[in-house]
Parts: C-alpha cells; structure tokens; sequence
C-alpha cells in the first residue's frame, strides 16, 4: 500500500509535519517495502488555495492513503473525493509515522480538524474598520468607510483635504405622544447622513485617483 506523510524532510528519518497544505514535503512510502520517495511540497509557497493543490498532488501521485498533523476542510474534501483516507499522525519521524499506521495505532479522521487558512491574507480589511470610526457621528458610518481604506490616508502631495461637511444637528427630545413627529425628524437625519457619507466616499474616490 502507498502511504504518504507529510514531513519537514525527505527521508525516512524526517520529522513528521503537523500541517498539510503548508509542510515543506511529502514521504510517500511503500508499507510493505518500505521503499520511499522524497518530493518537495510545490503548493508551500503557494498564495492561496494550498490545502487544495496538495491534495491534488498527493491523489496524482497514488497516494492511497495521508498520515498528517491537522488537515484544513478544503483538502479534506478532496481526499474524501478521492476516496483517500487521512490518519492523524502524532509527533515522531515518516517512519515512526508508517510503523504506527501499520501496527493500526493511528486514528483516521472523519472530519477536518482545523479552519481555513484563507483569512491569513485579508488582513488590510480589519485595519481599515479601525480607522474609519467614528467619521459617521457614530451611528455606524465609519464602518464603511473603513472597509476603502479609512478616513485616516494621507491626501496626495499638494491636495487640500477638503472639510468635512457638518453633521446634522439631532433632533430635540420628542415629547409623549410625538412620536410621528420624532419619526419625520429621524427621517431627515438619516437622509442627511446618506447625504454626508455620499460626499466623503466621492472626494475619497477623488483623492485616490489624484484628482
């Protein structure tokens, strides 16, 4: 039977990897033999989409089953696909890894046991929510405002950053019994907020456009 391991090397004596997707190689081996093949990992630098390419590869090269540390859902649903088990590999060598699947000492996976990794690139967008607080009079308008940058960016060399329009003057308390009335006030509010934020997106459109 084909196995294969993911490791930190290419050998037999290679530590084994606890990531899949990521790990610098794979050992596939003959669990009857013991015969083996070191191939680097070609999806380790990959910028996205890692888990997937790997399994792919692992399948591609006849892999029958994967012993490994932690799987992410998107490799596992293509080994599930393929049909390829996965056993969960504790810390040791490719080849303690292989003696322990043989002895049935390992323990196949019925599920992924880690999250996808794609969020690990997406990181601009939380900066961007801090930033941008606030600028809508605090009823949340900042939030979209940082989510293109932030109202905190630098305007180009020898552009005046425009003033930002006054907010609305809030309505005074209504009185018992207003309530129509409060809900006409809040209205126009809100209008003038759409207004507000509308003007600040466009001079921001301006502004990264060098206009």
């Amino acid at each position: 039977m084909k196995v294969v391991v993911s490791a930190n090397g290419l050998d037999l004596n290679a530590p084994a990897s606890s990531v899949f997707g990521r790990c610098p190689a794979y050992v596939f081996v003959d669990t009857e033999t013991m015969a083996y093949e070191g191939v680097e990992n070609p999806a380790q630098a990959s910028s996205g989409g890692a888990g997937i390419q790997a399994a792919q590869f692992v399948v591609n090269k006849g892999a029958q089953a994967v012993l490994s540390g932690n799987l992410g859902p998107n490799a596992f649903n293509v080994l599930a696909a393929a049909n390829v088990p996965v056993y969960l590999v504790p810390q040791g060598t490719v080849r303690e890894a292989v003696e322990a699947f043989k002895a049935g000492r390992l323990q196949q996976m019925s599920a992924a046991n880690v999250q996808s990794h794609a969020g690990l690139y997406g990181g601009g967008r939380g900066m961007g929510r801090g930033m941008g607080m606030g600028m809508g009079g605090g009823r949340g308008m900042g939030m979209g405002m940082g989510m293109r940058g932030g109202m905190g960016a630098v305007p180009p060399q020898g552009v005046v950053p425009p003033t930002p329009p006054t907010p609305p003057t809030p309505p005074p308390p209504a009185s018992v019994g207003s309530s129509e009335d409060e809900i006409k006030a809040l209205k126009e509010q809100a209008r003038q907020l759409r207004e507000q934020l509308a003007q600040l997106l466009d001079r921001l459109d301006q502004l990264e456009k060098g206009e």
